[in-house]
Order: structure tokens, then C-alpha cells, then sequence
């Protein structure tokens, strides 16, 4: 059946710059929030089309998943109607408890429009439901607790891909080299071999990752697994708010317009075209490529924020000009930068 038939038309049909047009007039603030939960959802589409219809009216923006295991959401939301959204939420007997993670930069324009999917799955892990069992997960350490766990020498594992962990970690973390959820379960399995009985502990940006990845190493004979209780962006709050040691290095990379919010000073990384300390991503402003990659100002101004010479080149390229570029050249996609 054809998707949009089931969501009677509830979906946005404006462009883009339509879009940025409406956010950018906009006098009102936002809030950028983040929330999952894993629990049998039996009528996909028919929440689907209540969650959209009711946060379409109240002006939220995001993107939404919807599986049969559960809900992930990334969303923003007007201040003036937090109160509505929060109340509308709750009153739906699955959500009722659910914890809600505030971003800890927010410019409000974290998303353009609101999106509403139904998946097979809230993360995509590539994994065959007797892999896993999300009713026997890890224990979720506190902010505190993390820290602690971490100075008497835990094995702590970062399971974000390798473009989140290069602009931020925590101190000691292994940090697999993959570039989709799906890649890195069996890479961090590998990597956390005969290590069966030691203390593990696992992170990630909000904690839905880790929610599988620790039902996924219980399964195969992880004794001792622990993950950080509402990933790094909750453990920024929680040490701002108890005044604790922030381990976390640099930056956390945010699947949003905004690609990252600091959670330390340092920049642990850099550009990845003239090798100067930086850590702030953008996507090829190519939109042929579009490859995410770490740009500094310079080269953003060198390069016209694209990734290379033949992206700037085809960039600013007349239409005609363009249709003959594409014969021959190939461009990178995808979110490895290899320099020229």
C-alpha cells in the first residue's frame, strides 16, 4: 500500500526555502528535545497520524520514528506551546514516563519541517529479533556514577559512528571506526572480546543506541554492562546542575541543522582540508555530493564550502556548464572525507 495513503495526506509539501523563509520570520523561541522508548506499539500508522495531526496544529518541527519496538524523536518546539506538547504527549498511556533530553546549545532552528515515519525499526542495527531482547538491558548509571565507574578504569565504548567521535569524546574511549549503527555492533563485539566479565561501559548521543547495543552484549555473554543514563546530552546537564568533572572531551555531534553542541572547550579535531584545529561539520554545499565533512572558516571561504575543487568548480557552474561536468566527474557522498 502506498505510504501516503495511510497518512491521509498528513505530511509537509513545502520546499525548502519556503521553509527557511517561515523559520526565519519566526518571533517566537524554541526548544530542541529528544526522547525514545522502547515498547510494543501496536497500530504504527494510526499514532503516526494522531502525533502528526496534533503537533502539525501546535507548530513542532523534527523528525519522528515509529516502529513496532518503540518511538525515537528529535523535535523542536515553540516555548509558548511546550506546556500543550508535553500534556499531549503524557496523555498517551505509552509515553506517559517518558524522559525528555534538552539540547545544550539551541539556535531554534535545529529542523525545517515536521516528519512523522513509520520504520521496521527506530535505529536501523541490522539485527534479527533473537539477537536482542530490550527487556534485559544494562544498568543506566547517572552522571556521577559514570564518572567514577570511569576512574577505576572501566573499558568505556563509544557507540556512535566515527564522524560523531572524532569531533568529541570521553577521555579512554574505544571508538569504533564505522560509519552506520549497523556496521558497529559487530565491530564493537570483536573489539570487546575476552572481556566477557569486565565492567563495560557504553555511551552514545540520547541513549537509544546503547539501549540495543546493551540488550545485544547481555545476549552474547556480557555480565557487567552499563550505559550512561540519557547519553551525553543529559550528562552535560547533570554536571552542570551537581557542579561535577566533565570527562567528556569537545563536542557532541547532533543528527540536526546545528551538527554539534559543545560540551568542553577543546577541539579535538580538525579540518579535514588544510589539517587547521577545528571541529565544526557542514555538508557540501554541492548538493551533487553532499558529503559531510569538518571545514574550517577559511577554507569555507577558499572552497566556497564545498568539499574540493571539482565540487567548487561544478558549484559554480552554469546549468550548461553542469551537464557536462557530470560525465565526468564523481563525487564523494557519503560521510568519509578522503582529501584529494
Amino acid at each position: 500500500m502506498d505510504p501516503n495513503s495511510k497518512n491521509k495526506g498528513l505530511y509537509n509539501k513545502l520546499g525548502p526555502e519556503e521553509l527557511k523563509k517561515r523559520l526565519a520570520e519566526e518571533t517566537f523561541k524554541r526548544t530542541t528535545v529528544s526522547f525514545y522508548k522502547y515498547i510494543l506499539i501496536n497500530d504504527t500508522w494510526s499514532l503516526r497520524n494522531l502525533l502528526y495531526e496534533k503537533w502539525n496544529q501546535l507548530n513542532c518541527l523534527g523528525r519522528i520514528y515509529i516502529a513496532s519496538e518503540g518511538i525515537n524523536a528529535q523535535m523542536s518546539v515553540p516555548d509558548h506551546k511546550w506546556e500543550d506538547f508535553e500534556k499531549h504527549l503524557r496523555s498517551i498511556s505509552l509515553f506517559e514516563d517518558i524522559p525528555f533530553k534538552i539540547a545544550v546549545e539551541d539556535d531554534g532552528k535545529s529542523f525545517l519541517k515536521l516528519q512523522v515515519k513509520v520504520r521496521k525499526q527506530i535505529v536501523a542495527d541490522g539485527l534479527q529479533a533473537h539477537e536482542y531482547d530490550v527487556t534485559n538491558v544494562g544498568q543506566h548509571l547517572s552522571a556521577k556514577e559514570w564518572n567514577q565507574a570511569l576512574e577505576e578504569g572501566a573499558t568505556v565504548v563509544d557507540m556512535r559512528n566515527h564522524y560523531e567521535s572524532e569531533i568529541g569524546h570521553f577521555k579512554g574511549a574505544i571508538l569504533p571506526d564505522a560509519e552506520t549503527f549497523k556496521d558497529e555492533l559487530p565491530e564493537v563485539l570483536e573489539k570487546l572480546k575476552g572481556k566477557e566479565n569486565e565492567k563495560i561501559l557504553l555511551y552514545c548521543t540520547g541513549g537509544v543506541r546503547c539501549e540495543k547495543t546493551s540488550a545485544y552484549l547481555k545476549h552474547h555473554g556480557f555480565s557487567d554492562v552499563n550505559q550512561l543514563l540519557g547519553g551525553i546530552i543529559d550528562y552535560s546537564r547533570q554536571i552542570k546542575s551537581q557542579g561535577l568533572e566533565n570527562t567528556y572531551n569537545g563536542k557532541n555531534f547532533v543528527f540536526d541543522n546545528r551538527l554539534g553542541e559543545r560540551i568542553s572547550d577543546d577541539v579535538i579535531s580538525n579540518c579535514h582540508q588544510c589539517g587547521k584545529p577545528c571541529d565544526t561539520h557542514t555538508n557540501c554545499a554541492n548538493k551533487k555530493c553532499n558529503l559531510l565533512f569538518i571545514q574550517c572558516d577559511d577554507c569555507k571561504e577558499k572552497y566556497n564550502a564545498c568539499c574540493g575543487d571539482d565540487c567548487k568548480t561544478y558549484f559554480l557552474a552554469t546549468p550548461d556548464q553542469k551537464l557536462e561536468l557530470e560525465e565526468r566527474l564523481i563525487f564523494k557522498k557519503g560521510k568519509r572525507f578522503h582529501k584529494a
